[in-house]
């Protein structure tokens, strides 16, 4: 007996029209699943480059050093703009909460921005799966009636029908499961960055009530 080709080439063309279909809608779910991981991968490299930097700056005994752009420029240039408004009436904490808020509000803004197309993660790594197993139950179904059409229940006969319908999980399987490692990597990094920004734009306040704004910029 000569053996049967499993390929998903092979699978693709003997497949029904839904099956095809199905196994389409999960290839275009793991091309976007590896482009959003790729994506940000390499923003989260910069992020925490900038960070690092940022923390750095910080462990001197100047806020002159603070980077000038990115992330960490966004966060001094809000600062900074806040330190140099003044508000009649203001006591010294009010001010610094003042402060504190417009840089926090500048994190979260780059950081939102950065976290687009998150999600995709993991509605791809909930729904793949379930998408593949439609796939299967149509594909059996289909294969029950060939068999049945064909009055023959040898195993020559249903296993290229089975292994037809089988294909779709493992493939929604193959890419749901990268999607929600990465989801929940990716979104553990971005809250700990936010959690080690939050630190340092806290050390940067306390800075400034000692006399010195963002980029060395008098008070």
């Amino acid at each position: 007996m000569s053996p049967i080709d499993l390929s998903l080439t092979t699978i693709f063309q003997q497949a029904t029209g839904v099956v095809q279909a199905v196994l389409v809608i999960l290839a275009l779910c793991s091309v976007l699943c590896w482009s959003i991981i790729l994506e940000k991968a390499v923003l989260l490299i910069g992020l925490s480059r900038q960070t690092r930097a940022l923390e750095k700056s910080l462990t001197g005994g100047s806020l002159a050093g603070l980077p000038a752009n990115g992330l960490a420029g966004a966060i001094a240039l809000a600062g900074k703009e806040e330190a140099e408004e003044t508000k009649s009436g203001e006591s010294v904490s009010e001010r610094r909460q003042r402060i504190e808020r417009a840089m926090r509000d500048a994190m979260y803004e780059t950081l939102v921005k950065s976290e687009t197309r998150l999600p995709y993660l993991a509605t791809i790594g909930s729904s793949a799966p379930f998408i593949g197993l439609f796939g299967t139950v149509w594909g059996i179904m289909h294969s029950f009636a060939a068999i049945a059409s064909a009055n023959d229940t040898s195993l020559a006969v249903v296993a290229p029908g089975i292994a037809e319908a089988l294909s779709t999980t493992a493939v929604g399987l193959a890419a749901a499961i990268p999607a929600s490692i990465a989801y929940n990597k990716l979104a553990a990094d971005f809250g700990s960055l936010a959690r080690r920004l939050a630190l340092a734009i806290g050390r940067m306040v306390r800075r400034m009530d000692g006399g010195t704004a963002p980029n060395g910029a008098a008070r």
